[in-house]
């Protein structure tokens, strides 16, 4: 057998980039091959897909094998290396007899291609709806890059990719990632954070002589530990490559406390050489803080939270470190400490902006249908063009089964824009629509400078070109002149006959308010709004022309169609705001405090988690027998108890136009006439449809290792857009007359009219509950 090696294939599997033992393959059923030493490359992939008894042929994309090497202490760290020729090849088997003691066997990851035809069959049927042919396309594989690339240039930008793309374990994303709210839906599954510098146990907390640390880093961090939780301090008298030394603050002054740690270079670990045993100092005075607690031993302690809610307050942080240390830190180190975390767990600003091309190119390699469109421009420095360098303006972006979804959603989109927060500004873009269920289902989004009219115009003419391609469409948004001056210049790809372009009525309102200031008329001005026949809107209409002309004057500048139900030709669905485009607004609350990629990635893995459980939804409604809807039940089974005449197919009560749903006068109807009533139902609000908007897979991005080399220019931030005022960022939202909570004006006691607190919690009120009121 020494002329043959044992080799444990793994495939369809993960790759840990970071565990305790470094590197590590994972898959449901590794293969076991036994092969010779003077086995070709190619050979070698032959024998592969002959084991693995392939009913249809693929091909072997890429190979990795694990390597041991040394690391301080006698630990052994795997790492991975290609396969791509014979000469690497070869080197995998000198590396294996050089360490035949510590392994014995060989670890390879085998990654797949799909053939030509399965592609060309795939791509020829994308825009297909045959239920059977979609099952077929979705099918999820990985296919690999090209090995003629896989050399060590591209294993040094694959590493470089992993980290600037960086979560403590690439496969296991932060739960924040996935929760589709911010209370986060799930019990929080924190990522294993492996920390190469492991702290040695510690007899009843003191170091001892002999003790040995891991690294440099190690020894500094049980130093601060140490110091932290015993409420003394130290002073550094000696920080060399090889050396550290350090006393007690009070040494010769009633404490001889002092250490010595050296490196070993024969262990390869760092030694304790010297140690006068514990304190026997007193500290002179008592301290809300301590100098060793600095921002990254706090970043490192609250990095839990932040990885569940990365907008968590800067008050959290200090009261977790209070509970934890039993120290009140400053406001700065705190919200410094926060910033670290951040970065440590999503990454750093510009590092992102670098990573966010490299990880759009492959979820485009993965998913060919996705939508991206980026808009850069040149970067100088000084008056000098830098090549190879590109400043991100703006970036759109939809995902595939996005698009597929909005097919068989309602013909309505909603769009809105959300400020970004963090060290650099601008603003989140995003669209929506709604299925059959009432379910908000977003389609597209775009990270642009501002709401200008350049930046909407470059999100609507995207949306329009990329997803929302069907004709008939309404689309509902605030009055906003930067969105009323794009669609006015989109050369009619968002006016009738295409589309209906139709504003918020609660946007309305405020517009109103802010005019007259008459809040006493704010509810007929909706009211007005949601008439849903020409009867009810004139009857109100009426009604405020008689409060004063200059009212209905004010509304008569804003065209009908584009407010009143009763004039809407029925494109506006029932909806009469932007409520659905807020909402997802508020859900990626959490996700504007992030890193542009961070911010990426979070849409992506919330989608798939939506797109995961309405599919599951969906099919344990359609196997339980129901035709339609849960909201379609239940508004059906409210309306049957009514019996009144309808003509032709529209009811004067208008919910049968603006629902497309029977009402109690459409059942009547039927009931006389012995029709079926389910005739009258739109197709959006069977259950079939509605499982063919969710039906759509997001395709796995895979192993960062296995990404293809990124060949584009490098992405920085635009500097002009950078947050460069100190202190606070103030809020960037304006207020307006919607916001009447955060308008109104201090509390005002009605017991003895001071402003500051209410009745109930007045001094002069009698009664036991407040012994020293007065009595009356």
């Amino acid at each position: 057998m020494d002329d043959r090696v044992r080799l444990k294939v793994y495939y369809d599997g993960h790759i840990l980039l970071q565990t305790s033992e470094g590197v590590k393959f994972v898959c449901d059923n590794p293969l076991d091959i036994i092969i010779p030493f003077t086995l070709s490359f190619e050979e070698l992939k032959g024998v592969i897909c002959e084991k693995m008894d392939f009913e249809i042929s693929r091909r072997v994309s890429c190979i990795l094998y694990r390597y041991p090497i040394s690391v301080f202490g006698g630990f052994v760290q795997f790492q991975t290396k290609y396969v791509t020729d014979e000469m690497s090849m070869q080197e995998m088997f000198s590396v294996y007899l050089e360490s035949r003691s510590r392994m014995t066997f060989i670890e390879l990851y085998i990654e797949f291609e799909q053939s030509a035809a399965d592609r060309d069959i795939e791509l020829e049927d994308y825009n297909s709806d045959s239920e059977e042919e979609f099952e077929s396309n979705y099918e999820v594989v990985d296919p690999g890059g090209n090995e003629d690339q896989a050399d060590e240039t591209t294993v040094a930008d694959v590493v470089d990719v992993a980290n600037a793309l960086a979560n403590q374990q690439p496969f296991v994303e932060p739960s924040f990632m996935r929760s589709l709210d911010l209370d986060a839906m799930h019990a929080p599954e924190y990522p294993q954070y492996v920390n190469a510098a492991e702290l040695p146990l510690m007899p009843d907390g003191e170091f001892t002589v002999g003790m040995e640390f891991s690294s440099r880093e190690a020894v500094i961090k049980a130093m601060k530990d140490y110091t932290i939780h015993r409420g003394v301090d130290y002073r550094v008298h000696e920080s060399e490559s090889t050396t550290f030394y350090a006393k007690c603050t009070q040494y010769g002054a009633g404490c001889d406390w002092l250490i010595r740690v050296s490196k070993m270079y024969r262990k390869f670990c760092w030694e304790i050489r010297r140690y006068n045993g514990s304190h026997t100092c007193t500290r002179a005075t008592v301290s809300q803080d301590h100098s060793k607690l600095d921002s990254n031993t706090v970043a490192e302690a609250i990095k839990p939270l932040v990885e569940v809610d990365p907008s968590i307050r800067v008050k959290l942080v200090i009261a977790e470190v209070q509970s934890n240390f039993n120290y009140t830190i400053c406001y700065r180190k705190a919200w410094l400490a926060k910033q670290k975390a951040v970065e440590s767990i999503f990454g750093g600003w510009e590092t992102s902006y670098e990573a966010l091309p490299i990880w759009f190119e492959v979820m485009i390699h993965k998913e060919p249908s996705a939508v991206v469109h980026f808009e850069t421009m040149p970067a100088y420095q000084g008056d000098d063009l830098v090549p190879n360098i590109r400043v991100l303006n703006r970036v759109f972006w939809s995902y595939y089964p996005c698009i597929r979804a909005f097919r068989h959603c309602k013909p309505i989109v909603q769009v809105d824009g959300t400020h970004l927060y963090g060290k650099y500004k601008g603003c989140l873009l995003v669209a929506v629509s709604q299925d059959g269920n009432n379910n908000i289902v977003p389609i597209a989004f775009a990270i642009v400078e501002g709401e200008t009219f350049e930046a909407w115009h470059f999100f609507l003419s995207n949306l329009r070109q990329h997803v929302v391609t069907r004709d008939g469409v309404g689309l509902i948004s605030d009055r906003h002149d930067s969105i009323r001056s794009a669609i006015a210049r989109s050369h009619g790809a968002w006016s009738p006959p295409r589309a209906f372009h139709m504003f918020c009525i609660r946007h309305i309102e405020s517009n109103f308010l802010r005019k007259f200031t008459a809040p006493y008329l704010q509810k007929l001005i909706v009211n007005i709004g949601y008439s849903r026949t020409v009867r009810e809107y004139e009857t109100r209409y009426q009604r405020l022309r008689e409060r004063g002309e200059a009212y209905t004057n004010w509304l008569d500048r804003i065209p009908r169609e584009q407010y009143a139900l009763a004039f809407d030709g029925g494109y506006r669905w029932g909806h009469m705001t932007t409520n659905l485009v807020e909402c997802i607004n508020s859900v990626l609350k959490g996700a504007r405090n992030l890193p542009v990629t961070a911010l990426v990635k979070a849409t992506f893995y919330r989608l798939n988690e939506l797109f995961t459980r309405k599919r599951a939804e969906a099919e344990a409604r359609i196997n339980a027998e129901h035709v339609f809807s849960e909201l379609v039940t239940s508004k059906l089974h409210a309306n049957q108890r009514a019996a009144v005449d309808l003509r032709q197919q529209r009811c004067d009560c208008g919910e049968f136009q603006v629902d497309r749903l029977p009402c109690r006068h459409v059942f009547a109807c039927c009931a006389n006439q012995r029709l079926d009533w389910q005739l009258y139902v739109h197709d959006v609000y069977k259950m079939d449809q509605i499982r063919r908007v969710y039906r759509a897979r997001f395709r796995p991005l895979g192993n960062p290792t296995t990404w293809p080399v990124y060949h584009g220019p490098r992405f920085v931030g635009n500097p002009f857009l950078r947050r460069v005022s100190k202190g606070r960022p103030r809020m960037t939202r304006f207020l307006n007359e919607m916001d009447t909570w955060m308008l109104r004006g201090p509390k005002r006691c009605k017991q003895c009219g001071a402003e500051g607190h209410s009745r109930s919690r007045c001094r002069q009120r009698g009664g036991p509950s407040n012994p020293g009121g007065t009595t009356q």
